[in-house]
């Protein structure tokens, strides 16, 4: 997030003339009018004529809070008003919170102050999460590399408040073929699919801290993505598509003692490796053999497809995944994805994620949640399983 002024409103371009989405803002404008320099954006940003919409529901809000605060007090109109009056003591109520602009919609928002935005946002987590453990939660920083099904994860860690900081990584911007599983538009296309991820987050939550790396990660980027002392990761998940990506993630995790999580959209299949409590655990439950990530970067295209089948257990594929890796490049083009499995793997990552973040028993290991398996059919094989 920051807090600067106030961007140059983007003005939309003629249709037969290519968008630029690197000059799109992925991050909201925070202003308080307390303060003069604020209040003096805020009033040069009304009068350019850059504002759409005007979103000021903070009474509502104040009232949410009101009866967040005191859960089993039946209030009356009258004392729910003085109550809020006690909560927002400015007698100009515009004044009171946050106004957030997102220039990327040219919305002007209203919201809470932090504190107690965040209390009424997840008050309905109780009690599947405490407030401590919300709090703490809100404290952990969490690395994706990859915005596929790594995007939905990042948007349900947000929903659900697991997590305050993000590093968001892909190279990659949106297509067409990308809409049969990203919560996105047609008038995204184009946009770099961290940007997209991260307007969607800051729109769910403006105070979340996200940290944007848009040419992916590389050799000499990983290092940093994991952050120094001061700033470092707690959870990496990785859902990228490049091998050499996959192994050296999570070297750098292993060396750094951070937990690595990947949904693999296909049978529900969820890997949990807990570098954190085992620093010498194999990559990959050791499926990878000895290949270090350099070994894998000189592969070619033959032997990187094996390494792949042999670190994902062929032999554990759905039948219609093992179908479409004998067709890629000739009927396919790439390995089928669904947004059902791709919401599913967002919910598998941010349940585990939570989970281990808040110290909870969770066991380095492949698991499956086959919903084909799992519902409505007689099971040939174990559904919900574990590989240690």
């Amino acid at each position: 997030m920051i807090n600067s002024d106030i961007p140059v409103p983007h003005v939309s371009q003629p249709r037969n003339e290519p968008r630029n989405p690197a000059q799109d803002d992925a991050h909201p404008v925070l202003l308080h009018l307390t303060k003069t320099a604020d209040r003096a954006r805020f009033e040069a940003l009304l009068a350019s004529g850059a504002v759409r919409e005007t979103h000021d529901r903070i009474d509502g809000q104040l009232e949410e809070l009101v009866r967040c605060l005191r859960p089993g007090a039946p209030l009356s109109d009258a004392q729910l008003a003085s109550a809020v009056g006690e909560v927002c003591v400015p007698a100009d109520r515009s004044s009171y919170g946050t106004w957030v602009w997102y220039p990327w919609s040219r919305r002007l928002v209203h919201v809470l102050p932090e504190p107690d935005f965040r209390r009424v946002r997840t008050d309905r987590n109780r009690n599947k999460i405490s407030i401590a453990e919300q709090q703490h939660l809100l404290g952990t920083r969490i690395g994706v590399i990859g915005l596929s099904v790594g995007s939905s994860a990042a948007l349900t860690c947000a929903m659900e408040g697991v997590g305050g900081s993000f590093r968001l990584a892909d190279f990659d911007h949106l297509g067409l073929s990308n809409l049969n599983r990203l919560r996105a538009g047609v008038h995204d296309l184009g946009v770099p699919k961290t940007v997209l991820c991260a307007r969607q987050m800051y729109e769910i939550d403006p105070y979340l801290d996200i940290e944007l790396w848009s040419e992916g990660v590389t050799e000499d980027t990983l290092e940093g993505f994991f952050g120094d002392a001061q700033h470092p990761l707690d959870l990496l998940v990785e859902e990228c598509d490049t091998p050499w990506v996959k192994a050296a993630a999570r070297e750098h995790a292993r060396s750094r003692r951070v937990p690595v999580l990947m949904d693999t959209n296909d049978r529900g299949m969820l890997d949990v490796e807990r570098f954190d409590e085992e620093p010498g655990r194999a990559l990959f439950h050791g499926r990878s053999g000895e290949l270090t990530a350099r070994d894998v970067r000189g592969l070619g295209p033959a032997a990187t497809m094996a390494y792949l089948l042999q670190v994902c257990d062929e032999s554990r594929l759905s039948a219609a995944m093992t179908d479409a890796l004998g067709r890629i490049g000739e009927s396919l083009r790439s390995w089928p994805q669904l947004a059902s499995g791709v919401m599913l793997g967002g919910a598998l990552v941010t349940d585990t994620a939570r989970r281990i973040l808040l110290g909870r028993p969770v066991r380095s290991g492949r698991y499956y949640v086959d919903l084909e398996e799992l519902i409505g059919t007689a099971p040939s094989r174990a559904g919900v399983g574990a590989l240690t």
